[in-house]
This record gives structure tokens, C-alpha cells and sequence, in this order.
């Protein structure tokens, strides 16, 4: 047999046994994450989330920068004059600008969380006003 033949058999075969049809499992619950039901989160809970990344991420994140800036540091100079401690030292330089990076988005999610608590009842107050002039009066009888 020729390859032709072969390679027609063969495609054959494939798309004989290939499904054209689509099938989902689960649309999930909810209009961008599965199992959740709306987008809300109260101020309450952003506030929350915003004062465990102070309390808890932020000095836990500097506490880990700090540690291993030292031990890198004992390692390079223990190693000094040694391949491996120039090696160690472009580790040490990158893991800094990371600790830095993180600390700074660490830093910019807590202000946004706070913020946005804040622009949300903003939001609400202004759309509130807005219906005032379509309230009757008959409501305050």
C-alpha cells in the first residue's frame, strides 16, 4: 500500500470516529464565577479583606522578604570569590524587585478595596436622587 492510500485511510478512519457535536456540563450558577449568585460584597467584607492584607499579607510578605534577603545575603558572603555567590546574588537582586512588586500590588488592592466601598454608596446615593422628582407625594401620607 502507498502512502496515499494509507494516509487516505487513515484521515478516513479519524473522521469516522471524531464527534462534531458540543456538549457542556454546567453553565454554573452564576454570571462569572460557578456557584455565585450575584456580584455584591458589602462594604463590610471589602473592608474585611482590605484590613487582612494590611494586618496579615503585607507583614507577612515583608517578614518573608527580609528573611531571605539575609540568609542570601550570609550565603554570598559565605561563597564569596566562588561562582555560585555572583549566582546567588542575581537570585537575591530579582527576589527583591518581587518583594517589591507584590508589596506595592499588596498595597494597591487595599486602597482599591477601600475606595470602592465608598464609590459604590456614592454610586447608590446619586441614582437615589435621581428618583426623587418621580416619587409622589401620596407616599408620605
Amino acid at each position: 500500500m502507498g502512502f496515499d492510500e494509507e494516509w487516505g485511510r487513515l484521515r478516513s478512519d479519524a473522521t469516522a470516529s471524531q464527534s462534531t457535536g458540543m456538549r457542556l456540563n454546567s453553565a454554573g450558577t452564576g454570571p462569572l464565577l460557578p456557584g455565585t449568585e450575584d456580584l455584591a460584597a458589602t462594604p463590610a467584607q471589602k473592608a474585611s479583606a482590605a484590613n487582612t492584607i494590611e494586618t496579615e499579607l503585607e507583614p507577612n510578605t515583608k517578614k518573608a522578604g527580609v528573611w531571605a534577603d539575609e540568609t542570601s545575603g550570609s550565603a554570598v558572603t559565605g561563597l564569596e570569590g566562588w561562582e555560585t555567590a555572583a549566582g546567588l546574588k542575581k537570585v537575591q537582586e530579582t527576589w527583591e524587585k518581587q518583594v517589591k512588586a507584590l508589596m506595592g500590588r499588596l498595597s494597591g488592592e487595599k486602597g482599591a478595596l477601600r475606595a470602592t466601598s465608598g464609590l459604590f454608596v456614592k454610586n447608590d446615593v446619586e441614582i437615589d436622587s435621581g428618583f426623587a422628582p418621580l416619587r409622589s407625594k401620596l407616599n408620605n401620607l
